[in-house]
């Protein structure tokens, strides 16, 4: 599961595995993560293997770290394996959603780790195959589960949950104003017959704005698509375990890279990095202790983006944020 783009646009369709993958903001991610990476024995964590581009350059840069890689993909997890297959025990891959991370090091024995990096959001792999239902550009099965194998279809959630709850998911994951007009042709229609499909959701959102609201912000359906595919897998609240897990197991000099495609996603990640960099003194106290300092260091002012250059390369990079931080010191009680 690794982010090329939050709002998928199109999916290629039929377009070989090499082709159409491009890490996104690469060299940076790199660059973030060499001064902790080049030591001899690190270990890097790959939270969002997809298809292997950041975990391939990770390897092949630092000739002397392991890597562990998590996808909850199982076809990713294949793919992968082949590409990755040339670096041998070096690189241990895993099915696993990335919140579980305190648990997969607990099982390999790793107690810290040097280096994380989270390429958040769709796979280039998910998005161009046309079944999986992610893109909205081409009529496929309402499935969006980032592992097929398990939980509710976005389907099943279009189909079953109350209207409140469905306004609720549309407002807070894909930030879409008209939520209660959508919804409430979702339920007039799931009553003659359960959507499927994605094409006539994308016709009834159409169907369902006013004009206005037809003539900004690109495809009217990508808002609604970006909820659902959200509250299909979890994404947010699997994020808000994760990253502060990935933080505490950091080594100290350790350094975590994110990369995240939309607002909801950064928003979480900047909250996390900017509490572990801030004390946690009482105000007024003359001198801090040791207790109250900051855990973190901020390697990023504010979010950083993808080149011009890059975006003209990879339409998928232009709506990337990357954030980094390096752990500075370990909590009191670790």
């Amino acid at each position: 599961m690794t982010g090329h783009e939050a709002l998928p646009q199109q999916g290629g369709g039929g377009r070989r595995e090499g082709q159409r993958h491009v890490p996104v903001m690469l060299r940076r991610c790199l660059d973030m993560l060499a001064p902790a990476l080049a030591q001899p024995g690190a270990v890097v964590v790959d939270c969002t293997l997809g298809l292997g581009g950041h975990s391939e350059a990770l390897l092949s840069t630092f000739p002397s770290c392991r890597l562990v890689a998590l996808d909850r993909d199982k076809e990713a997890l294949r793919l992968s394996g082949e590409r990755l297959a040339p670096f041998g025990d070096r690189a241990t891959l895993v099915h696993a959603v990335y919140d579980e991370l305190p648990e997969v090091l607990d099982r390999l024995e790793i107690p810290r780790v040097q280096g994380v990096l989270f390429d958040l959001g769709v796979s280039s792999m998910q998005l161009d195959e046309a079944d999986r239902g992610f893109a909205y550009a081409q009529d496929a099965p309402l499935d969006m589960r980032m592992d097929q194998t398990a939980g509710m279809s976005a389907a099943e959630v279009l189909n079953t949950y109350p209207p409140g709850e469905l306004v609720r998911i549309l407002r807070q994951y894909g930030e879409e104003k008209q939520a209660k007009r959508i919804v409430s042709a979702v339920v007039r229609e799931r009553e003659k017959e359960p959507f499927s499909n994605s094409a006539r959701l994308v016709e009834l959102i159409r169907d369902s704005l006013p004009q206005a609201a037809k003539r900004t912000g690109g495809n009217p359906a990508k808002r609604t698509f970006q909820a659902l595919r959200i509250e299909v897998n979890g994404e947010l609240s699997v994020l808000e375990r994760a990253v502060p897990a990935a933080v505490k197991a950091l080594a100290v000099g350790g350094r975590i890279a994110v990369l995240s495609y939309h607002s909801l996603e950064d928003r979480l990640v900047k909250q996390v990095f900017a509490a572990g960099a801030a004390t946690t003194a009482p105000p007024g106290l003359p001198v801090v202790p040791e207790r109250y300092q900051p855990r973190l260091k901020l390697l990023t002012r504010g979010a950083e983006l993808p080149t011009e250059e890059e975006v003209a390369e990879n339409r998928r990079a232009a709506p990337a944020r990357l954030r980094g931080a390096q752990r500075i010191r370990e909590d009191v009680n670790e």
